[in-house]
């Protein structure tokens, strides 16, 4: 499984930023796909994950309204739009997968990780 990440950058408080994600190197029904972020100094941590059908999606409390994970089933693709952002989303972000159907927030849960982006947000 190979993970591709791309976006992030820098952008202003309360501005807003995608990230995308594109998995490839099997099939990809039955997997979660996840989103997770290292802040500067601090321990990486959950974001939000959905099942590869897009019916259920789960967001931690700190993104809830903010964020939203899109998808591409075509593409092999998830999304990360990232709205209103503060300057604690300032963090390194990573995609993750993992087989199965529950919507784990521990990273330690997922075996497959893109590289990492840095997503800065200048106030």
């Amino acid at each position: 499984v190979q993970l591709q990440a791309s976006g992030g950058g820098l952008v202003q408080v309360g501005g807003s930023m995608k990230l995308s994600c594109t998995a490839s190197g099997r099939t990809f029904s039955g997997v979660i796909m996840g989103w997770f972020r290292q802040p500067p100094g601090k321990e990486r941590e959950f974001v939000a994950a959905l099942t590869w059908d897009g019916r259920r999606k789960r967001y931690a409390d700190s993104v809830k309204g903010r964020f939203t994970i899109p998808r591409d089933d075509a593409e092999n693709t998830i999304y990360l739009e990232m709205n209103n952002l503060k300057p604690e989303d300032t963090a390194v972000y990573y995609c993750a997968l993992r087989d199965g159907s529950l919507l784990h927030t521990s990273s330690q849960e997922y075996p497959w990780w893109g590289q990492g982006t840095l997503v800065t947000v200048s106030s």
